[in-house]
């Protein structure tokens, strides 16, 4: 599996392909496939979030939990779907927040956040495999043990990032942080069920410009073009 990875991703998570729950988790792929199961994303899309995103360009985390489990959806950054693709009720209620926090901010038509990670938007998926049509199937199979080193990788060898948690669960990574050296900026989740609970009115994409310009660095241009 770590062939896929960008060098620079590859250069402080190669170990981690070396340890025992990696190899038990590609046995684990293995197996779905055999038992006739689809996975999603696709193969070439499971370390998109790293690919995108080099680690020597990360200036911000967005972190999800899953991957979509539906037909199509998955493409290895979390909250995107690409182009043709139903924009999904949490990444609606994203765009919804953008328009009354970035002043000028138009919706796009689609959902591929891509732009996003070519910025230095780090789209990063807890779980990097999922079942197909089965929410949380591939939970505690080791992807969580793989992604939590990457985000203690960024919290020691990087300054001024700024990571997104929202939810309980993305907050629960909180303790992977370096708070001296990085900003935290936390709120309820945007999925239909929490997004007037504290996500609605969070302004998390104008916190995150003002923290990056605080530390010297460029904001981040949240349009998407179509």
């Amino acid at each position: 599996m770590s062939a896929a990875l960008e060098p620079g991703w590859l250069k402080v998570l190669e170990p981690e392909f070396k340890k025992q729950y990696m190899k038990d988790l590609k046995a684990f792929l293995v197996q779905e496939k055999e038992a006739g199961f689809t996975i999603f994303p696709k193969g070439p899309d499971i370390f998109n979030a790293f690919n995108y995103t080099p680690f020597d360009k990360v200036e911000v985390v967005i972190l999800g939990q899953d991957p979509y489990h539906g037909e199509g959806q998955a493409h290895g950054l979390s909250f995107s779907v690409k182009k043709g693709v139903t924009v999904p009720p949490s990444l609606k209620n994203i765009y919804k927040e953008l328009e009354t926090d970035i002043e000028g901010f138009k919706t796009p038509g689609h959902g591929q956040l891509t732009q996003w990670a070519e910025e230095g938007v780090l789209l990063l998926n807890a779980t990097l495999t999922v079942r197909a049509h089965q929410a949380g199937s591939h939970q505690g199979k080791g992807w969580e043990a793989f992604t939590d080193q990457a985000i203690s990788r960024l919290s020691e060898q990087k300054t001024g990032l700024v990571f997104l948690l929202w939810g309980k669960f993305a907050q629960n990574k909180s303790i992977l942080i370096d708070e001296k050296k990085h900003t935290v900026i936390k709120s309820a989740h945007p999925s239909p069920f929490s997004a007037y609970t504290g996500f609605f009115g969070s302004r998390p994409f104008s916190k995150t410009n003002a923290a990056l310009i605080a530390s010297g660095k460029k904001p981040i241009n949240w349009q998407i073009s179509e």
